[in-house]
């Protein structure tokens, strides 16, 4: 006995349940052996028995909401009529087929054949020619949504000082003390959990799974026939040197550096011609592609500045995109050997929520490119924006994801920029990269001294007030030109790149145990180009300029002061005074004024430079300041 709701199908309840049935099912190309349907086809239903007299078929229309027999059923058989009397067949006019629909079965939820859906191929989402066995380095920051119920987002306080996260408003960020709490919607975990493929931080099968292949090694074997010089990217030129020096001697594989500036600061210009150093190789080196990403440029006006700065790379690829699996997907097939993306606060990743810039997306982007870093060997830059107090935009647990962080410094009223290490991992933080702005980018400065030094001539009387301090910023020596000008009368004195309380305990020092009367004149104290001179290693040269300056006595160009003063008028030692001295002999001084306790320490150095080994202050004065016969 058939079924009712198969056979008679008595009401038309039956027949609305089944056409949502069928309008769930997957849409299909149209079978091309099949005439095409009209748009608007009447659902036709199969049945073991024909009802009314029929052969099998009867009509439903969906808009009289009615069942009737099908003229033209008897003519045409159906020779794909089903065995069995619980089963029927409903023919779905878009895909061109008949479907076979079971109660127990769930026909409505597989698939029939291996044709891309029209929705995917309209939207451009089918699948890749490759399939499964191709992977793609999107993946490893792609993210699918898992199905199922979702779950309840949380809300969590996150500091923009320090970081740290909060489940409860508190006011106050509980680990700094700091009232900058900002509230976040922290996407439920359900729906980003792992699928198979395509998951969060999910490799697929082409890139190396190292964490299933490597096993713990000795530090022996790790470093056995290991060369620094052979590891790193090598940085050619005079300008790819100073960079080098900074980063400890050249681009680690798989780094990730970030650099930070104020706006306008040459930022981009300093990526750029670092991208075209490392696109045209060295002399030993074959060039290889370097891909420059810009989410706040379009490519036309990029190509514009290369061309300013007579950049001709020819393997330096540009690409305008803020989409970090985008970006990943284009630049696969070129295997490049750098990836710089300008800036990190304008990408974001489409499976968190937020516009790019905010904390989550920044942190996010920054933890998907580490890993794409690491896994491909690839080392990647990255350009940072600054908030009004100087720090990099974004949480600061992006300074520690990172492997190195770059800061580049200017004055407003200088053309030269100095680029300083802040975090290296793989060098020395006290490395300093002194570059000079011009029409054509930035050019390295060979000799950063001169721009503190001013180019005078022995006999000039200007020379009164002027001492040359040697002073050191991370492991470079500079030649810092210190001016006073003593003026009589009791006025306020201005003092200039040089802390006022420094300056305050010198002039007492030289008032108390030299015995200059220094009571009734204004002093004032500038440091040239803007340099803040906060080393105590520029103490000697702050008193001789004042001496020269009160006394009326030019000091000869060619002598440099080192050196620390105390209370008592005593001459001390700074640290790396060889150093300093080395550095400056190779600028042409003929003698420099040191403590007496490093005289031991310079000697055997065997400079072309006369060491005179002083005290205290009084000995200075009658060496540096006594008329020669």
């Amino acid at each position: 006995m058939l079924r009712s709701s198969a056979a008679m199908l008595p009401s038309p309840s039956s027949f609305r349940s089944l056409l949502r049935l069928s309008r769930r099912t997957t849409i299909r190309l149209p079978n091309p052996r099949l005439p095409s349907p009209p748009l608007l086809a009447d659902l036709r239903l199969f049945s073991s028995s024909a009802p009314s007299g029929g052969d099998g078929w009867a009509s439903y229309d969906p808009f009289t909401d009615t069942l009737g027999p099908l003229a033209s059923a008897s003519a045409a058989p159906n020779p794909d009529a089903p065995a069995d009397s619980g089963a029927w067949r409903v023919y779905d006019s878009v895909a061109g087929r008949f479907v076979t629909q079971t109660p127990s079965s769930n026909s409505d939820r597989e698939e029939v054949g291996k044709e891309e859906s029209v929705e995917e191929i309209v939207k451009g989402k089918a699948r890749p020619s490759g399939g499964k066995g191709e992977g793609r380095w999107a993946a490893v920051a792609g993210a699918r949504r898992a199905g199922g119920k979702a779950a309840k987002a949380k809300v969590s306080y996150v500091c923009s000082n320090c970081g740290e996260g909060s489940s409860q408003w508190w006011g106050v960020c509980c680990h700094c003390k700091a009232g900058t709490l900002t509230k976040y919607v922290v996407p439920p975990e359900h729906d980003y959990a792992p699928e198979a493929e395509g998951s969060h931080h999910v490799i697929r099968s082409w890139i190396p799974q190292k964490s299933k292949e490597m096993v713990p090694q000795s530090l022996r074997d790790v470093t056995k026939g290991f060369g620094q010089a052979e590891w790193r990217i090598p940085l050619p030129g005079n300008f790819g040197m100073e960079i080098a020096r900074v980063l400890g001697g050249g681009i680690v594989p798989g780094s990730l550096v970030l650099v930070g500036g104020d706006p306008g600061v040459g930022k981009s210009s300093l990526m750029l011609q670092l991208a075209s150093i490392v696109s045209d190789g060295s002399v030993d080196d074959e060039s290889s592609p370097v891909v420059y990403v810009s989410g706040e440029e379009s490519i036309e006006q990029i190509g514009n500045r290369a061309d300013r700065m007579s950049i001709r790379s020819k393997n330096l690829y540009l690409y305008s995109s803020t989409d970090i699996e985008d970006i990943l997907d284009k630049i696969q097939p070129l295997s490049p050997r750098a990836l710089i993306v300008d800036s990190i606060q304008t990408v974001y990743l489409r499976a968190f929520a937020g516009s790019a810039g905010n904390q989550t997306q920044v942190k996010e982007c920054t933890s998907a490119l580490l890993s794409f870093a690491k896994l491909t060997n690839i080392p990647v830059f990255l350009i940072g924006h600054v908030t009004k107090t100087g720090d990099i935009a974004g949480p600061r647990i992006l300074e520690h994801i990172v492997d190195v962080v770059l800061y580049m410094e200017v004055e407003r009223c200088l053309s030269h920029r100095l680029l300083r290490s802040v975090k290296n991992r793989f060098g020395s933080t006290d490395e300093l990269g002194v570059f000079e702005m011009s029409e054509n980018g930035l050019q390295a400065v060979l000799n950063p001294s001169e721009m503190f030094l001013t180019q005078h001539d022995s006999d000039s009387e200007i020379l009164a007030g002027l001492a040359v301090a040697v002073v050191l910023d991370g492991s470079r020596a500079f030649a810092i030109e210190v001016q006073a000008l003593c003026v009589s009368g009791s006025r306020s004195g201005q003092v200039v790149g040089i802390p006022s309380s420094r300056a305050d305990v010198i002039i007492s020092v030289l008032m108390k145990q030299a015995g200059l009367k220094l009571d009734d004149s204004t002093i004032f104290l500038n440091v040239v180009s803007g340099f803040k001179l906060k080393e105590t290693a520029g103490d000697l040269a702050i008193a001789a300029s004042i001496c020269s300056s009160f006394l009326e006595f030019p000091i000869p160009n060619d002598i440099a002061f080192i050196g620390e003063i105390g209370l008592g008028g005593e001459l001390r030692t700074v640290p790396r005074m060889d150093k300093r001295v080395i550095a400056i002999a190779k600028l042409g001084y003929r003698k420099c004024v040191v403590p007496k306790t490093s005289e031991k320490l310079l000697k055997p150095l065997n400079l072309d430079i006369e060491i005179l080994p002083c005290n205290n202050l009084k000995e200075v004065i009658n060496i540096v300041f006594r008329p020669e016969v």
